[in-house]
């Protein structure tokens, strides 16, 4: 039939090019302008600060399926080898050393590629505007990458960097420096100079790196303060990524907005920026019980800006780190907070802790903001206002209230409240004519109810659901009333309708599965770790990041005595490496020497630390001898053994470690009889 509609090449053509526009138009704005258009995604920064278990690749690949139940983006920390322990502010390596505090590069590669094949696109954090040495000054790391060999040198360093203390060692050194800071400067580092071509050329070939062969959907631009704006335009117009934020930390509105509109190439705006004037909106109205400040500007708040907003109410430069180090946290009503953040426009971005602690609220969350359909473009209205509550209507569809909500009765002619907790509430239009279920999809170890709810004025309605993952109608499924709940014990797809007039619409679909509670796997010893009768010893498990020698300090609080005093100076005595673990982690090994600060009664440690030739190190360990530690503490115990001869083992059967009989042992450890036992 098309055939004999398209005689000419002219229809041809012109055929061909109304489908061209016709895809043109339908393609999404993946990359076009900084941030997506009318995105209705939520990002989790996977991280807080030393966040070194939580975060670790592995374990964060572990719950993909449950994160994207709930988020479709998520923020890691800075991959990249430090050097030591880091949270990767100190940025060292860029392309050659993914050896980090939070695992391998066999890791990384493998938790973002997971991530994407549940949909969740990885945020990488990217640290420009600074940088660390190798061993001096002025060293960087020589890296090659496709064949490129990059470095960069003093002339890469900005000439202003340090308050003008590098400017002292250049000179001394007899170096030449770059040119002026573009933009704020920070001692903690080298302030690199971005008007430096091999500069722009290196973070240029780095973001490739992490986009096109790590893997990451987009960046996190770290002190975006510290350089103009423009070079995050020029390096994300190379790179293009989906998704661009800045950290430009202000407080006031307009010097963020200034920021993104800064970022402009080729007339389009390459960057979001987080929020921070949104976030001292939410801390204010919280820590002055005035929830009126609630109104206050913000990125989020200006219309033509708030499609750049990436909205947050904690991070981890103002979360609560510890007495010395409180920083400027939320100290109430964080479910309130997240509240707030999750029902407004922008795109939200909900900190990790917070995830950790309120999980199952955040998914109900997350739920109903898809349910209405609000995005980072969408619009919203005052609906109530006084420093007790605050009210917002948005699109018409989502009524969010916060502080006291029980002030608060909208009229059930037009809405239905949906969630609700410690000073806050949810409430959809009854336009919307659907089902609710309040508990979000994603993984669970305990059984749970699930409450079902009908949005809507109509009189009479009723609800039907299924639990085995068919459609519910009038004539499949279960009924009930508004307000009754499902059990939820097993791994089930849970499917809930409205149904008004003998009709089923509004059908909403949660997808839950049973996962068992989480067992930490015991700890296997590797077979070179011996105890001698009459040994005190310990032995430490280094992460992959503690390049160092490692060293022991280990002592006694009462009699006062100390084992590792033989330099009598911290970090102690350096330990013996003896191998490597099955998991590619370097094994050392402390052996007391029978000396002692006092030689008190004390004939053992009570305590123990490791550390990475002075930083970073272990907590304060209580002291097993034999004891197999890595930097979470104490996972397993090494027994004193006796060797025995090769011509005294009579009797029973001798196995090795893998559990294969041997018949004629060499030098090494084996059991007979249900014990260890050394052949030498």
């Amino acid at each position: 039939m098309m055939k004999r509609l398209i005689n000419t090449k002219l229809q041809v053509l012109a055929i061909a090019l109304l489908t061209l526009t016709a895809i043109y138009f339908a393609l999404p704005t993946k990359a076009a302008q900084g941030w997506p258009q009318n995105y209705g995604g939520v990002m989790l920064q996977g991280f807080y600060w030393d966040s070194f278990n939580d975060s670790q690749w592995a374990t964060l690949e572990q719950q993909a399926s449950d994160l994207a139940s709930t988020f479709s983006l998520v923020w890691i920390p800075q991959s990249g080898n430090c050097g030591s322990q880091s949270m990767g502010y100190d940025d060292l390596y860029w392309f050659n050393n993914y050896n980090s505090s939070f695992g391998n590069e066999k890791q990384l590669r493998s938790m973002i590629s997971t991530f994407r094949e549940y949909g969740l696109g990885t945020i990488a954090d990217v640290v420009v505007n600074h940088r660390r040495n190798v061993s001096n000054w002025f060293d960087f790391p020589r890296e090659t990458y496709k064949g490129v060999t990059y470095e960069m040198t003093a002339a890469d360093i900005c000439g202003n960097d340090d308050n003008g203390a590098t400017a002292t060692e250049a000179k001394r050194q007899g170096v030449t420096l770059g040119s002026a800071d573009t933009g704020e400067g920070w001692d903690g580092m080298r302030d690199l100079d971005h008007t430096s071509r091999n500069v722009q050329t290196i973070v240029k070939a780095y973001l490739d790196f992490l986009k096109n062969d790590l893997g990451y959907a987009g960046f996190r631009y770290d002190m975006v303060k510290g350089y103009s704006a423009a070079y995050t335009g020029q390096y994300n117009a190379s790179a293009d990524p989906e998704f661009s934020v800045g950290e430009y930390w202000d407080g006031n509105p307009q010097a963020v907005k200034t920021w993104i509109s800064g970022t402009v190439v080729d007339g389009q705006i390459r960057s979001a920026a987080f929020d921070f004037p949104f976030r001292y909106t939410v801390r204010d109205a919280i820590n002055s019980s005035n929830w009126t400040r609630l109104s206050n500007a913000s990125v989020m708040s200006d219309a033509a800006y708030r499609r750049y907003a990436v909205t947050f109410v904690e991070n981890h430069d103002t979360e609560y780190r510890s007495a010395g180090a409180p920083q400027d946290p939320l100290r109430r009503d964080t479910l309130a907070a997240n509240a707030f953040l999750i029902a407004m426009p922008g795109t939200p971005c909900v900190f990790m802790k917070h995830w950790q602690a309120y999980r199952q609220d955040i998914k109900a969350m997350v739920e109903a903001r898809r349910l209405a359909g609000i995005t980072n473009t969408s619009t919203y209205t005052n609906f109530r206002s006084s420093a007790q509550y605050f009210a917002n209507n948005v699109d018409g569809k989502l009524l969010v209230v916060v502080g006291d909500e029980k002030q608060l009765s909208p009229s059930s002619a037009q809405w239905t409240r949906v969630l609700s907790g410690y000073h806050y509430a949810y409430y959809l239009s009854n336009t919307l004519q659907t089902a609710w279920a309040d508990k979000g999809s994603g993984d669970f170890t305990n059984p749970f109810d699930v409450r079902l709810t009908a949005v809507t004025a109509a009189d009479g309605a009723q609800l039907v659901y299924t639990i085995d993952g068919s459609q519910p109608s009038a004539a499949n499924g279960q009924r009930v009333a508004s307000g009754a709940t499902v059990r939820i014990a097993a791994t089930t797809t849970l499917k809930v309708g409205l149904l008004v007039g003998g009709t089923v619409s509004g059908i909403v679909s949660r997808s839950y599965t049973y996962r068992e509670p989480y067992k930490e796997p015991e700890t296997e010893i590797p077979s070179f770790c011996h105890v001698s009768d009459g040994e005190v010893c310990a032995f430490f498990e280094a992460p992959a990041a503690w390049g160092n020698t490692i060293y022991c300090w280990a002592w006694t609080v009462t009699p006062a005595d100390n084992f590792t005093y033989a330099n009598r100076n911290w970090p102690g005595v350096a330990c013996e490496e003896i191998g490597t673990a099955d998991n590619g982690n370097k094994v050392w090994k402390w052996t007391w020497d029978g000396t002692k600060q006092n030689n008190s009664s004390a004939t053992m440690p009570a305590k123990i630390i490791f550390n990475n030739n002075g930083q970073p190190q272990t907590a304060d360990l209580g002291f097993v001898n034999g004891g197999y530690y890595t930097k979470d503490g104490l996972k397993a115990t090494v027994t004193a053994i006796r060797g025995v001869a090769a011509s005294q083992q009579t009797g029973a059967a001798v196995y090795d470690l893998q559990g294969r009989k041997v018949t004629a042992p060499r030098s090494g450890l084996y059991i007979r009889d249900g014990r260890k036992f050394i052949v030498r």
